[in-house]
């Protein structure tokens, strides 16, 4: 949004197309990591059937007639045409059978069997010296693993709402202490590639087969235990108890459901009281949020509450926290959203939000109408430029 007139040019050419707003009840999980995350488990009957309400984006081409980019049943393999049982795989199941419906639940799996956490790093994956066998793998990504998970991800996010990282790798880089921090470094890249916040976006990383069952690399998890001290938001999945195949590598096919049970019920935690978007009582009626201009029924003329008291808590909704955009307003007063739920708007958490967009918010003194609507928020122009409206506008 750069002018005035730009914008009005845009309304006008796209005032006839309808675009679908990415849902909020559509859970995102982005998944990377080597062979325990690509799968290595025994596909079974009861791995095949598929969930409704689990979802999958397919981030190559070929397997099970996928073709990349497409949503499918989230059924093995999930990360490629190599792949076979993973944590992913019930760590879906899991979700989608303790989070209330309609809550869908989407994955989307990048990983490669063997490689060590460089082919991750996004600066450094064109040194990796990849061992013959590997080469074919890594191609299925178009040569570039790291760039196709972001690829998938920014898919992702048109349709639905990214919640969490999954990460299972370290056997390749086994006992090396700056394991933690090359993670830090792919994560902090990975949040800003997708424009998301580590404090809504938190890592789970599972250890590696464990010491006391016979896993051969057991000692890393020492290293992953380290991950929480540099990364605030991530989380450490146990591994204890876990079986392995015979290779002291590879997790059994019944150690993969526990695991993604396991990294199931830690994002739950995180998550807390889920609540569906839209199943709460709401404001008198649930705006929506188009890509386009659009134009929204207004309430009648009003002069908002000055006070910054929580007036929305006798409602059943908290106060806004942060600095939020008018997003709807009804004869109870101003509202924004926060972590994808309604909270009630007060001059201290409706300050000039647009600045942060290189605009002002609008000046007071006459009534506004909402002339344009996006996910920031709701506009109006003063002198012919755009402004935001805020808590201390009158909505016309």
């Amino acid at each position: 949004m750069k002018s005035f007139t730009f914008i009005a040019l845009l309304a006008a050419a796209f005032s006839s197309i309808t675009y679908a707003a990415p849902d909020p009840n559509f859970h995102i999980y982005l998944a990377f990591g080597q062979s325990n995350m690509e799968g290595n488990g025994a596909i079974e009957s009861q791995d095949r059937v598929p969930e409704k309400r689990f979802q999958m984006l397919s981030t190559v081409s070929g397997c099970n007639n996928r073709q990349l980019g497409n949503w499918y049943d989230a059924t093995p393999p999930l990360a490629n045409c190599n792949g076979k049982l993973s944590m992913v795989d019930w760590f879906g199941r899991n979700l989608v059978k303790k989070l209330p419906e309609p809550i869908k639940v989407g994955v989307v799996v990048v990983a490669v069997a063997g490689c060590d956490i460089q082919l991750f790093e996004k600066d450094k994956y064109q040194s990796y010296q990849q061992p013959d066998w590997m080469r074919g793998i890594v191609q299925q990504y178009a040569g570039n693993p790291y760039g196709r998970l972001i690829d998938m991800g920014k898919k992702a996010q048109e349709v639905g709402v990214i919640k969490g990282i999954l990460l299972h790798q370290g056997e390749t880089n086994t006992g090396q202490q700056d394991w933690p921090n090359r993670v830090k470094g792919i994560y902090e890249n990975i949040l800003k590639d997708l424009g998301l916040k580590a404090e809504e976006v938190p890592l789970l990383a599972g250890e590696v087969v464990s010491s006391a069952v016979g896993g051969q690399c057991g000692s890393h998890n020492a290293v992953i235990q380290q991950l929480p001290k540099v990364i605030p938001t991530a989380h450490v999945i146990s591994s204890q108890g876990l079986q392995h195949v015979g290779d002291g590598l590879h997790f059994s096919s019944a150690s993969y459901r526990t695991f993604g049970e396991r990294y199931a019920d830690e994002m739950l935690k995180i998550l807390g009281d889920v609540k569906v978007v839209g199943s709460e009582p709401e404001p008198t009626q649930q705006p929506t949020q188009p890509a386009q201009p659009s134009n929204p029924t207004t309430p009648s003329t009003k002069t908002l509450p000055s006070t910054t008291e929580c007036w929305s808590k006798a409602l059943g909704f908290p106060c806004c926290t942060t600095k939020s955009a008018v997003f709807y307003t009804d004869n109870n007063g101003q509202w924004g959203i926060e972590n994808n739920n309604w909270c009630g708007l007060t001059k201290a958490s409706s300050e000039c939000w647009a600045t942060k967009l290189g605009f002002n918010c609008c000046s007071t003194g006459s009534c506004r109408n909402v002339q344009y609507y996006d996910f920031d928020g709701q506009w109006d122009t003063d002198n012919g430029n755009w402004c935001g409206i805020s808590f201390a506008n009158t909505i016309c």
